[in-house]
């Protein structure tokens, strides 16, 4: 099923994303930066690539909780179609709390960071999927298994939400009056997005924002946002960007002089550090301007090399999704790290070190 909607939504995707470039260069608003653009399509490419290899945390964990609790019948309510709008309805209050718990928690915060770290805010964002946050995350919506939701209307509802949130990554859509108190929408997002001081951990809604403004998470925009992480990763390759934060939340673990640090250092917030240690592992960039961004100079072969390597490994990653099903598991995790090595190489052609 998943793979059925992909097949019609990336090509949708990609005309979005030409029509928002096209639009951006017309009217002297281009978002896009080629090699920032590259990284954030590499990780959703990698995302699809590691959902293949983990089917337990997608989906057969749910399949199994809801066996194991209906196994004689499920409750017909939810095949009708108030039961598929409250579905929704459902879905989007845990994803509140499974967002909002990603930025709160450092543990979760270093599989999620992987979303944020983009340095423009365009369609192309909202492509550049975390390949460990089902992973992490997947016990948020056991409960929707054990009220009856069957495994098929929880996909659906996943996949149909991830989905939305695709258009709601523009800075080219402004303000929508009503639309903006009830949904998730482009300017709630750019501020969930953004790392000014007055945005930080705001708007965690996916497809409802009334969760914040129940929860007191809601902000407004009422200035011009700024992107990014506040400890910057500084770096295109895709690779890197999925483990470095996770690196260093386990090497501070690994430093920790008690039990209660370790736990501190996994569940209390990015950053946090023991009373004694005021310094955090990196320090907070609150000086963080356009003109300061990160963009060093690609290496031998240019961006058109760049462009070349990634889209010979967007092509593969793809033939690796549709084919690779039906590989026995060790061919699986040989073709995933097939595809790592090239997106590896997609990120070093991108970032040329400044002697």
């Amino acid at each position: 099923m998943e793979k059925t909607v992909l097949e019609y939504a990336i090509p949708a995707f990609i005309l979005l994303m030409a029509i928002e470039y096209l639009y951006g260069i017309y009217t002297s608003r281009n978002t896009y930066q080629l090699n920032d653009s590259i990284s954030s399509l590499s990780q959703g490419l990698i995302s699809q690539a590691i959902a293949l290899c983990s089917p337990f945390f997608q989906i057969e964990a749910y399949r199994w909780v809801f066996t194991q609790t209906h196994t004689l019948s499920a409750p017909t309510f939810w095949q009708t179609a108030w039961g598929w709008v409250l579905g929704f309805v459902i879905y989007d209050f845990f994803d509140y709390w499974l967002h909002r718990t990603s930025h709160v928690s450092a543990i979760f915060w270093s599989s999620h960071v992987v979303h944020h770290q983009s340095q423009r805010f365009n369609l192309s964002t909202g492509l550049r999927q975390e390949s460990f946050y089902p992973i992490i995350g997947f016990v948020f919506f056991i409960p929707m298994a054990l009220m009856g939701i069957n495994p098929e209307q929880y996909a659906v509802t996943a996949i149909g939400i991830l989905i939305y949130q695709f258009w709601i990554h523009t800075e080219h859509i402004g303000k929508l009056g009503w639309f903006d108190k009830i949904f998730s929408s482009p300017s709630n997002h750019r501020v969930h997005h953004a790392i000014n001081e007055q945005y930080l951990d705001k708007n965690f809604g996916a497809m409802l924002i009334i969760w914040d403004r129940l929860f007191g998470t809601f902000k407004e925009e009422t200035t011009a946002c700024i992107y990014g992480t506040r400890n910057a990763l500084n770096s295109w390759n895709p690779i890197y960007a999925l483990f470095a934060v996770l690196m260093d939340l386990l090497q501070k673990i690994r430093k920790a002089s008690s039990l209660s640090q370790r736990l501190g250092y996994l569940f209390k917030p990015p950053g946090w550090s023991p009373p004694k240690n005021t310094a955090p592992s990196f320090p907070m960039n609150d000086d963080i301007t356009p003109a300061s961004l990160y963009n060093p100079p690609y290496r031998r072969g240019g961006p058109i090399g760049a462009m070349t390597v990634f889209l010979l490994s967007a092509i593969l990653t793809g033939l690796y999704v549709t084919e690779a099903e039906t590989w026995l598991g060790v061919n699986q995790y040989l073709g995933l790290a097939l595809i790592g090595l090239l997106f590896y190489w997609v990120g070093y052609l991108m970032e040329k070190p400044i002697r």
